[in-house]
Formats: structure tokens, sequence, C-alpha cells
């Protein structure tokens, strides 16, 4: 059997994730200390008792996120599930690349607060924005895109069919969204996001970025993994490296990499982490796929059970 483990990015976060498997295996409490020591914060007592407030600040998030999904994986291999293909949403990258063999655990951790720092200040406070926009296809999302007068929007992630986020100048966005409804969209959501990631607004962020990730140890990948800016498998360290950067500017092409995947053989998809937001997204690209999501030890043995 192949699997592929899959990786949320931002917004699967929750207050909590994570307690269940750290209350249950001393390796994942390990992972949790090993991070707390890395970031000078306590990253269990953030992520079990919150406040919300600060594990969603983009800083904190993408680092505890991170670490909830390495402690799943962990979990997961330690029952002798391990991934053939790894594939990660955005943020999830770096867990998907930490589960590869190619980042080390800790400066994945030091490197995403980092990435949520710059990220975080690349744009002022509410002049960025992102949307759903849900039921119109790809080309006329980037139809939409185009033709937008009042600013620059372009399509951030291509997650699934009939569902693209668009990102830009918040004024931009929000006349996308009306565009986008007029051309017969099911609905246009603004997202609770300011930063519009995935843009070309990204691009003096991924300049910073790049210079501090040029100071972090990146390996060849140990796991075949798919990348998000063009949804093909990378494994060389320099490819590796320049695609991370690239992903803070560029579209997360969310919906070829499962095809990707599949199309390489692989009918079992795992999410390893918090939420289910790509099983869901996988779901509508590859009906036929056999899908499990694992964040706590319920969902872990399912699994065992099922395979």
């Amino acid at each position: 059997m192949k699997a592929c483990f899959v990786f949320p990015g931002q917004g699967s976060q929750s207050v909590g994730m994570g307690k269940d498997l750290y209350e249950s295996f001393e390796e994942v409490k390990y992972l949790y200390n090993e991070a707390s020591e890395a970031l000078e914060y306590d990253v269990a007592g953030l992520s079990f008792s919150g406040p919300a407030e600060e594990l969603n600040k983009t800083f904190r998030t993408q680092p505890c996120l991170l670490v909830a999904s390495i402690a799943a994986h962990k979990a997961l291999t330690l029952k002798g599930i391990n991934p053939s293909v790894v594939a990660g949403h955005s943020l999830g990258e770096y867990s998907a690349l930490v589960a590869a063999g190619s980042i080390s655990f800790k400066d994945a951790v030091k490197i995403t607060e980092i990435r949520g720092r710059i990220m975080q200040d690349a744009v002022p406070e509410g002049k960025g924005l992102m949307a759903a926009i849900l039921g119109l296809d790809r080309k006329v999302v980037d139809e939409v895109c185009g033709s937008v007068k009042s600013g620059y929007v372009s399509a951030a992630n291509y997650n699934c069919p009939g569902q693209i986020v668009i990102s830009g100048e918040k004024a931009a966005v929000e006349e996308a969204m009306k565009l986008a409804k007029e051309k017969g969209a099911k609905r246009a959501l603004p997202l609770a996001v300011s930063v519009p990631s995935h843009t070309k607004l990204m691009e003096e962020a991924g300049k910073r970025f790049e210079e501090e990730l040029n100071k972090i140890d990146i390996k060849d990948a140990g796991v075949s993994f798919v990348n998000n800016v063009e949804a093909k498998f990378i494994s060389n360290a320099g490819e590796i490296r320049k695609s991370l950067v690239r992903q803070l500017s560029e579209s997360v092409l969310w919906e070829d990499c499962v095809k990707t995947v599949s199309s390489s053989g692989v009918t079992v998809f795992i999410e390893a982490g918090p939420g289910k937001v790509l099983s869901g997204l996988i779901k509508r690209i590859e009906p036929s796929a056999k899908i499990f999501n694992v964040e706590n030890l319920e969902m872990l043995n399912k699994v065992i059970s099922e395979l």
C-alpha cells in the first residue's frame, strides 16, 4: 500500500490541537519540549490552552501548527504507518519536508516562526485581503482577476474544482468578489486573513525570507515530495530551497498536487495534523481515493484498524 501524508496549512489551527497525542506518546512530548526550547515559550501550553487570539497570530500559528502536524506524523510512524509520498498546503510544506527528512524538526520550528513574522510585517494591517470564490472554474476566476481596475488581485490557491482563493489589495479583492458573483459564483467569502499570501505583493517578503532560509540546512528529500508552485516531484535540496521562497509569492496548485500524487499510483491519503480541510478538498479532486485524517488517538486507531 502506497500512502501520501498531507499536512495542513494556516487556518486549520485550534486551541487544544495535539493534546491527545501529547498525553498518549512520550515521543510526542519530546517534540513539544524540543519546540519550546527552540522558540523560548511553552508551545504545549499555548497549543492546548490558548488564548486563541495569541495562537492565531501568524508567527505563533505557523510553528504551533507544524508541531501538531509532526506529532501526528510521529504517532503514525510509531505504529508502523509510513508515507511513500508527502505534500503540504502552503505552511504544510514545512511539515512535509520534516517528514521527508529534508529539514530538521528544530530548524523547521524556527524558520516557520520567522516566516510568520515576515509575512505579518509584509503588508500593513487592513491593506490586504483574501477571499474564497466558490462555484467558478479557474479560467473564469483568472479572467475576473485580470479585469479588476481598482488594484492588484490574483488567484492564490487553486484548492479543488469550484474552490479558488484570491488574494491581493483589499479594494481589488472586493471588486473581484463582486465581479465573480456577476459571473455566476455561488459564493464569494472574505477570509479572516489580512496577509495577501501567494501573490506578487509578497515578493519583497520573499527576498527577506530567502536570506533567513539560507541560514538553515536543507537536505535532499528522502521521501517523494510534491511541491506547491509546480505540483511536481522534487527531491534536490537546491530546488526545494528555491521552491519554498517562490511559494510566498506564487499560487498554491493544490488541486494539481493531488492529481500528481494520484497519477503516481497512490490511492490512500492521510491528513496528518489538525482539522479535515485537506481531506475535504481531496474528496472533491479524487473521489475514489481512500482518505483519513489523524489528529488524535481515536483517529489514529481507526487508520490502524482499516489499513
